[in-house]
């Protein structure tokens, strides 16, 4: 049975696309069969490992709304022990049509119910809101990975995230727990990075991880290749970290290294 992990944070561009591709990727590098599933309309994910959304004939969207089978849209990668549920535009409109849906919050935790078997870990991309989709998600997950720009305003909107998983797991999910908090964009020089990181730390006591996530040129190009890090640059810092993370990410879990 996976262990399904929603990968989320309402506040846009702090890495959350890039730390979803990247631990899935190293996760899976590792010998651990990984199924990352893209609900983010933007669709980032699925570029970002280098497959074109343009060319889509089934997506996520078509799982949420349609009731589609997952294993007849789920994509093997190119990349080892990896496999993909790809996003497409059409999920910009999943919202409305999710409104007026009986029993909403439950379409991505049915889907992955029928598949969880064949997977050891399922990371979702959330998008960088707490709509219903997101929802959907934290009714799906085990736990919640929570990506964190080192920068003034990390903490903004934290407080919202976690009033909306305590809901999510008093109504819908009781099994639901944060899997760790992850520091993006670190710069070990600034003043400002050890404030934040000291604050997150009172925040979430235990939960963040050692491993933080630099500022790197060549994580930055990674994606426009379709490639994660790990097989862009194997030798450069960001590489580097998420093979850090992967590492203590499984120790977490009681997987062998």
């Amino acid at each position: 049975m996976a262990k399904i992990i929603a990968v989320v944070n309402q506040k846009g561009g702090v890495g959350k696309t890039t730390s979803t591709v990247n631990l899935a990727a190293a996760v899976a590098a590792k010998g651990n069969k990984v199924l990352l599933v893209d609900i983010d309309p933007q669709g980032n994910a699925t570029s970002g490992l280098g497959v074109n959304k343009r060319e889509l004939k089934l997506s996520s969207y078509d799982v949420i709304i349609n009731a589609k089978p997952a294993d007849d849209v789920i994509l093997k990668s190119d990349y080892e022990n990896l496999w993909l549920l790809p996003a497409s535009m059409a999920l910009a409109g999943a919202e409305l049509e999710l409104v007026d849906m009986n029993r909403r919050e439950t379409k991505i935790r049915n889907s992955l119910a029928v598949i969880s078997e064949d997977y050891d870990f399922i990371f979702m991309d959330c998008p960088p809101s707490l709509g219903l989709i997101t929802l959907n998600a934290l009714c799906a997950a085990d736990t919640v990975l929570v990506p964190i720009q080192c920068e003034y305003y990390a903490l903004e909107g934290l407080s919202q995230l976690m009033s909306t998983i305590r809901q999510i797991k008093k109504l819908y999910n009781s099994r639901i727990e944060i899997e760790g908090v992850l520091l993006t964009m670190y710069d070990g020089r600034l003043n400002l990075t050890h404030q934040v990181v000291d604050e997150l730390k009172q925040f979430f006591p235990k939960k963040v991880y050692a491993t933080a996530i630099p500022r790197n040129v060549k994580l930055s190009e990674a994606p426009s290749y379709g490639m994660p890090i790990l097989y862009y640059d194997r030798s450069s810092k960001g590489a580097q970290a998420y093979n850090d993370l992967a590492d203590e990410f499984l120790k977490q879990n009681g997987r062998e290294v």
